[in-house]
């Protein structure tokens, strides 16, 4: 008899585990049906300014918040073209696009700053000797050839009493800074975060004159994170959850610069090791830096620099500040 009651109490207690993980398995399938599909487009090809959106993806930041999110690149349709259009939820812009964007009725939102100053700046071969704006008289600057690139260079140039028509301005096209300085141009504009640590590493001195160190108007936020009205307006709850884990990304790149520079090269082999590195240390101290929490935007940055803008005759007219940008999707402070 006991020897009975001892079979069928070790055959129950193997029917109950096998139906505890039957559900188990069924509860975690459930939860990977559960995750809400949505997707980011970069507004370049991955750097370190997207580093915690890689952290996010791979410790399972996005996870948590219920989240399966695909990190695309931009293509030939830019990040904001398809974040307006509804093709893309969320993406990686710039203070600058966003304002012309909002100024034309497009309607993107920023919701993050990624990094809190503009780290950007002109930067020349030290064999050049251009020390400051008055130098770039008599030299040719490679662009891009948007309209606010002359109007940054006539800013700087006339706190020194020079003229910027006396700088002969070329399209670089998709030619690397370092090839264009060698062959073309005299100087250029770049965010040393990552050419500029570059040049450190390939051992090449560099002068740089940092927007921000010539006018406050000029520290704007680049880059940012952006979503349209509709997201904001019809799921707030998508957006927060997004955000929730990409500050938690963030903040751990901010506080784990190699480990999460190793992350990015793991889901982006094709990058070089030693600058994404090297790119990782610089940059990580400045993604919340002096800021009380990271993402923070501010309606004084924003209003600065669509002054700016509006004043050099870069927009039809003023932007609707409030409308740009907000900070209601950030975490609370712990």
């Amino acid at each position: 008899m006991r020897k009975f009651l001892f079979v069928m109490l070790t055959l129950l207690v193997i029917v109950l585990t096998a139906c505890s993980s039957n559900e188990q398995g069924a509860s975690s399938e459930e939860n990977e049906k559960e995750l809400k599909e949505v997707s980011i487009v970069l507004d370049w090809t991955p750097n370190t300014n997207h580093t915690g959106l890689y952290v996010a993806k791979e410790k399972g930041y996005f996870k948590e918040q219920g989240l399966d999110v695909d990190i695309l690149m931009p293509g030939e349709t830019g990040a904001d073209q398809l974040v307006a259009s509804g093709k893309a939820e969320f993406g990686v812009s710039a203070q600058e696009a966003l304002t012309h964007a909002r100024v034309q009725d497009i309607p993107i939102v920023s919701i993050a700053a990624v990094i809190q100053h503009n780290t950007s700046g002109f930067a020349s071969p030290k064999d050049k000797n251009i020390t400051s704006p008055a130098d770039y008289e008599g030299k040719t600057y490679g662009g891009w050839g948007a309209p606010v690139e002359k109007a940054v260079l006539s800013s700087l140039m006339k706190q020194e009493d020079a003229d910027v028509e006396k700088v002969d301005i070329v399209n670089m096209g998709n030619t690397d800074f370092f090839t264009a300085v060698k062959r073309d141009v005299d100087f250029a504009w770049i965010y040393y975060g990552w050419t500029g640590v570059e040049a450190e590493l390939r051992g090449q001195e560099l002068n740089m004159q940092y927007l921000t160190d010539y006018s406050e108007k000029l520290d704007y936020y680049t880059p940012i994170l952006t979503t349209n009205e509709s997201m904001i307006n019809e799921n707030p709850e998508t957006v927060s959850s997004f955000i929730a884990a990409v500050s938690k990304g963030y903040t751990f790149a901010k506080d784990n610069p190699e480990d999460a520079a190793s992350i990015l090269i793991d889901a982006v082999p094709d990058l070089d090791e030693e600058l994404v590195k090297a790119s990782q240390k610089w940059l990580s101290p400045k993604y919340q830096d002096d800021a009380d929490q990271w993402g923070i935007q501010e309606k004084e940055t924003w209003k600065n620099y669509s002054d700016w803008m509006y004043n050099n005759d870069l927009l039809e007219e003023q932007l609707q500040v409030e409308d740009a940008f907000t900070n209601e999707f950030l975490p609370n402070k712990e």
